[in-house]
């Protein structure tokens, strides 16, 4: 089988349970694993991909992830290619991407094995925050015009790591659209603790949030507790986000524990 990942969590996946021969092309947005990005051929953008380079490659199998990549996977399946699209936006979602991308190559106990180490990190996790009596109310910031919360699995990792998404109504949306926070003011009201934001496949200009009128006012500016984190280990529909991302959420978590509940 020869399989192209138009997005980096199912590449991130296929390397984990031992099917990276499969794959002969990548996302260039790809960074994870790092020796995908030096060995494989990049085909494709999040939105763009070069057809005629996918067709060249003679893929079995592409995979691709939302509905914001529905154009690219239509023009493959024009051209006679197999699309499979993943659409997954909660925690759950990723877990069982990992389990069926397992059974799609022929990889199950080692998906079954990478899923249960996935699952244990959650449930340390849940058990460490369980003892919270204090949670810090926490703004995350996806994009900045217009400004966008976090989607569905940021919430839920946000609240995992012992945190209160402010904007968790918004975890029901399927699109960034319905996710749009058209009344900055809302967010003063709302008051958060913390800030965290990541501007996806952008570097956050933590100025252009600080300098927001009225924003001043607001507990996670005056107490210096505005964070990046970066889009590849948190907006990533996959393995990075219950890994990496999560630990970076609950070290802000915990280092304004240190700071502000003794």
């Amino acid at each position: 089988m020869r399989i192209i990942c138009l997005t980096e969590e199912t590449t991130e996946t296929l390397y984990a349970i031992g099917a990276d021969e499969l794959i002969v092309g990548i996302s260039g947005f790809t960074v994870r694993p790092a020796i995908a990005r030096k060995t494989k051929p990049k085909v494709s953008t999040y939105l763009d991909a070069n057809i005629n380079e996918i067709l060249n490659l003679k893929p079995d199998l592409v995979l691709a992830w939302s509905d914001l990549q529905a154009n690219i996977c239509s023009q493959l399946i024009q051209h006679g290619i197999a699309v499979h699209c993943f659409n997954h936006r909660t925690i759950d979602g990723i877990l069982e991407m990992v389990s069926m991308l397992g059974r799609i190559v022929n990889k199950s106990i080692e998906a079954e094995e990478y899923r249960s180490f996935l699952e244990r990190r959650i449930e340390d996790m849940a058990e460490k925050s369980i003892r919270m009596t204090v949670r810090p109310r926490i703004y995350f910031e996806e994009w900045f015009d217009p400004l966008i919360s976090g989607i569905s699995w940021v919430s839920e990792i946000i609240e995992l790591c012992g945190g209160v998404d402010i904007f968790s109504e918004h975890r029901v949306f399927q699109d960034a659209k319905s996710r749009i926070i058209s009344d900055p003011n809302i967010i003063i009201e709302r008051n958060p603790d913390i800030i965290m934001a990541s501007w996806c496949g952008k570097g956050v200009k933590k100025e252009k949030i600080t300098s927001r009128m009225g924003w001043d006012g607001i507990n996670a500016i005056g107490n210096n507790q505005l964070f990046e984190i970066k889009s590849p280990i948190i907006l990533q529909p996959g393995p990075a986000a219950l890994t990496d991302g999560m630990d970076a959420v609950k070290a802000i978590i915990d280092a304004w524990h240190q700071s502000f509940t003794k």
